[in-house]
């Protein structure tokens, strides 16, 4: 008589600076094959601890103190390649969840996730699965469309910053660019105003801009405007 041998538990470990996140954590993942085997408060630690542990999934917050998620991932993600980092954030922002999966995440992740989705999630991620609702997938996929077409890449091989702009940053600049205002481009956009202004302090912020006339001629300079128009 043969046995099937038990498959080995699910090691991860969690960087939260909130001890209740940590506990809640912890509690959603008690099962017989998911284990927290590490638990920190800061990337700092996080980067000391994780290469000792080396868990199989780690599961880490964007908002930290000191060094963010982030950056966090960034530096861990080529020294553990055994390892599935998954955000687990309760930013909804684009440039978040862009930057997580450009630096190395295997998976995105909101708070607001139920205790079996966590669960699920981990063992998804161990199995090659994209880790994060079908709603964070689409924009993800929406953004690798929008940066796939010819005109977009060819903006971004004259000025590589204006590629890490997401779709609607993209759509704002381009509305900067014919002189509008805020308030125009709210209109247009069907944003707010102060929503207008958030894109805007991001994309000064991603092209290392020092005023909106700056971002704008970058935009003009790189020679394809209209290719960053959202598809019809």
């Amino acid at each position: 008589m043969t046995t099937t041998p038990a498959r080995a538990r699910i090691r991860v470990m969690v960087v939260d600076d909130h001890p209740l996140v940590r506990s809640a954590v912890r509690q959603a993942l008690e099962a017989a094959d998911l284990a927290v085997v590490g638990e920190v408060a800061s990337a700092e630690e996080a980067l000391e601890l994780a290469p000792m542990v080396r868990p199989d999934v780690l599961l880490v917050d964007i908002e930290l103190p000191g060094m963010d998620g982030l950056a966090l991932v960034r530096e861990l993600a080529p020294r553990l390649s055994g390892t599935r980092i998954l955000m687990l954030t309760a930013s909804r922002e684009d440039r978040h969840l862009l930057d997580a999966m450009r630096f190395g995440a295997a998976g995105y992740l909101t708070k607001d996730l139920s205790v079996g989705g966590l669960a699920r999630a981990v063992r998804a991620a161990i199995e090659g699965e994209l880790a994060m609702s079908r709603r964070t997938a689409a924009r993800l996929v929406q953004h690798l469309v929008e940066t796939s077409r010819p005109g977009f890449s060819a903006a971004s091989a004259a000025d590589p910053a204006l590629g890490t702009l997401t779709p609607r940053e993209a759509e704002v600049l381009q509305r900067l660019a014919e002189g509008l205002t805020d308030h125009e481009i709210a209109g247009i956009l069907t944003l707010s105003p102060r929503t207008v202004e958030m894109h805007v302090s991001s994309i000064l912020h991603k092209l290392r801009a020092r005023n909106r006339a700056e971002a704008a001629r970058r935009y003009r300079t790189a020679g394809r405007g209209p290719s960053f128009d959202p598809e019809p």
